[in-house]
Formats: structure tokens, C-alpha cells, sequence
């Protein structure tokens, strides 16, 4: 899949020195050896997303040095796009297992969530933000890399007039005022503009679409750049897939097994209701996987983002289940919206 990360090749940089040194992101390895020394570890998992997993020869070199080469130290190679996404079979076989890029969606003594604090200064791409945002309130949202400097990106703003509004969200959010790629509730506010401080297209997308009230301006310190969220290009896009759907007989009803991303009833509704559809259980969703099976059309249970990144890439139309009930005329056309997860798994 190509879901997008705010990890990209872009942000590959400092290749011929130690992580310890690296000074855009923070890898805590002091934690990291805490915890292996605290249990007596002697097998360390590392699970890296995919904009990172060059980085991770580096991280394991780091730990061995520090903790001793009688530590056994293993990297992931599973595909990773979020917190929810983990390697059960290597977290099952080490002792400590370190999830890197992402906060916790769920506590446990056996993951180490390393969030990878991003170093980056934030202010200057708020600073040219401001033109963006003429009113008096505004809602402030980052991801986990940023979320080091929240309270400030808020003192921030307030020092320049602004009313700030955030909040938590729903269980599955670690911090307040935190999105994830498929979960914008920390954007319900009382304010008709919102700020989001962070990389790439897809979270303030998803955030324009799942609140369609808001102004949603994006400040990506990473790439220097001011925008605000289009999302009439993505809605067309959709429109084009619900409707090619709308003759399908044969439904392909995808089930991910990843941990986190399986919604076990919502398949089971779709089942009950179409005598015509067929469940398909997988862990990575591809275009590829799929291109076998004798279907008119997919609706997708899993990760939302299977369906919005690479719908496109799909041989046959691949739906959320919103856009599946708009297909087969249980809702109208004008009830389409965001597919996104809420509370926690």
C-alpha cells in the first residue's frame, strides 16, 4: 500500500552518523535501554513505518552498543502505517518490542511506543499561516511528532490574540488535540478555522472532509509550506467510485485481521444485509491480493485509508461502508462522507 506517513524519503537525512546524534527526531534510546536492562531482555523487536525502516540498521546498532552484544536485536519487516498496525508475531517472540512513529493507542507493559518527537521549529510556518486565519478563534491540531510542542504552539498563539480551542477527542487519541489518518475527533470545536501543524496531504484532508464546517489550514514545518484543504478533487474521486459500485452484484467484503483495524460487526452487517457478498479476510490489503477474486466491487471494513489512498489503484471499485450503503440505496448520495475509527480496539 502507499498510505501516506509524515515520514518520507525526504526525511532520510544524516545517513553516515549515529541516530544517538540525530537531532531531527528523538529515537529516547535511553528508555529503550532502561526497559531492556529493568527485564533482562535478551531479544529486542524494532517496528519502524515505512519511511523509516532504512533508519533502522542504525537504531539497532545504537541499542547493541549500549546494552551489550548479548542482546539479540530484530527489525520488523512487516508493513507499518500506524499504531495499530503491529508485528504480533515478532512482539510475540521478544522481550521488549519498540513501536517507533507513532503515540499509544492502547496500553501495554509489552510495547514500547516511541513517538519520534520531531526537533523541527514549528513557528516559522505558523508565523506565515496567520494570513490564513483573519478570525479571532481557532482549533489547534497536530500529529504524534509534533505533539512535544503543543502547549506551546498554543501559548503561540495566544500571545498573538487568538482564542485557542482543543480537546482529547475519543479513547483512540493519546494526546489532546492529536489527529490520527483515520480519527479527527480532537477537530470538533468551537471554531470555524482550524490549524494543523504537521506533514502531508491525507490528515488535513481527512480533517476537511470528516468536519466540512471548517476552514482547515495547513502549516507543514517540514516542507515550509502554507495551504488550506481542498477537498473537491478527493469528493469527485469517491463520487466516481460509489457510482461505478452501483451496479455491482457480487460484493467483496474485506476483513483485516491486523490488530486495531478489524470492525468484526460492521462486516457482519454487511453480510447479514447482502445475500451477495462475500467476506475476505487478509492482513495487507493490496490491489494485487484482491485482482483474483471474481468480485463486481469491495467494500473495505479495515484501515480507512486502504480505501482513500489507493481506491484508485483497485481493479473493481473499493468502498467504505458509508459509500457501500449510498451504492446499494440505503442512503442517498448526499450523505457521503469520511470513513474513520473511533474509540479504542
Amino acid at each position: 500500500m502507499s498510505q501516506e506517513s509524515e515520514f518520507s524519503e525526504g526525511d532520510l537525512r544524516n545517513t553516515g552518523m549515529s541516530l544517538k546524534h540525530d537531532r531531527e527526531w528523538d529515537y529516547e534510546l535511553d528508555r529503550i535501554v532502561k526497559q531492556v536492562e529493568e527485564k533482562g531482555a535478551k531479544k529486542v523487536g524494532l517496528q519502524f513505518p515505512e519511511g523509516l525502516k532504512r533508519r533502522g540498521p542504525r537504531v539497532a546498532d545504537d541499542i547493541r552498543e549500549l546494552v551489550g552484544d548479548d542482546v539479540t536485536v530484530m527489525l520488523s519487516g512487516q508493513p507499518c502505517y500506524g499504531a495499530c498496525d503491529l508485528d504480533t508475531f515478532l512482539m510475540k517472540r521478544t522481550d521488549v518490542f519498540v513501536h517507533f512513529g507513532h503515540s499509544p493507542m492502547k496500553n501495554t507493559d509489552k510495547v514500547i511506543y516511541v513517538p519520534l518527537f520531531s526537533n523541527v521549529d514549528v513557528f516559522p510556518i505558523m508565523e506565515d499561516a496567520l494570513e490564513e486565519l483573519p478570525e479571532d478563534e481557532v482549533g489547534l491540531v497536530t500529529t504524534a511528532q509534533h505533539m512535544n510542542q503543543f502547549e506551546d504552539m498554543k501559548e503561540w498563539l495566544e500571545e498573538r490574540g487568538y482564542e485557542v480551542h482543543t480537546r482529547r477527542g475519543d479513547d483512540r487519541l493519546t494526546h489532546e488535540g492529536q489527529v490520527l489518518g483515520c480519527n479527527y475527533a480532537s477537530a470538533q470545536v468551537d471554531a470555524d478555522q482550524i490549524l494543523y501543524v504537521g506533514g502531508g496531504k491525507f490528515h488535513p484532508l481527512g480533517l476537511a472532509m470528516e468536519h466540512p464546517d471548517k476552514k482547515v489550514v495547513i502549516g507543514d514545518p517540514v516542507n515550509n509550506v502554507v495551504t488550506v484543504a481542498d477537498t473537491e478533487k478527493f469528493m469527485k474521486q469517491r463520487y466516481g467510485a460509489v457510482h461505478r459500485a452501483m451496479d455491482a452484484e457480487k460484493w467483496g467484503v474485506i476483513y483485516c485481521t491486523k490488530i486495531g483495524q478489524g470492525r468484526w460487526e460492521q462486516a457482519q452487517d454487511i453480510l447479514d444485509d447482502n445475500e451477495n457478498a462475500y467476506l475476505i479476510t487478509m492482513d495487507e490489503v493490496t490491489p494485487d491480493r484482491l485482482r483474483n477474486f471474481d468480485m463486481d466491487a469491495f467494500v473495505n471494513t479495515g484501515c480507512p485509508r486502504i480505501t482513500t489512498d489507493d481506491g484508485p489503484q483497485f481493479h473493481k471499485p473499493m468502498l467504505t461502508p458509508g459509500e457501500y450503503e449510498i451504492a446499494v440505496g440505503n442512503k442517498p448520495l448526499d450523505e457521503l462522507s469520511f470513513d474513520t475509527f473511533h474509540g479504542t480496539w
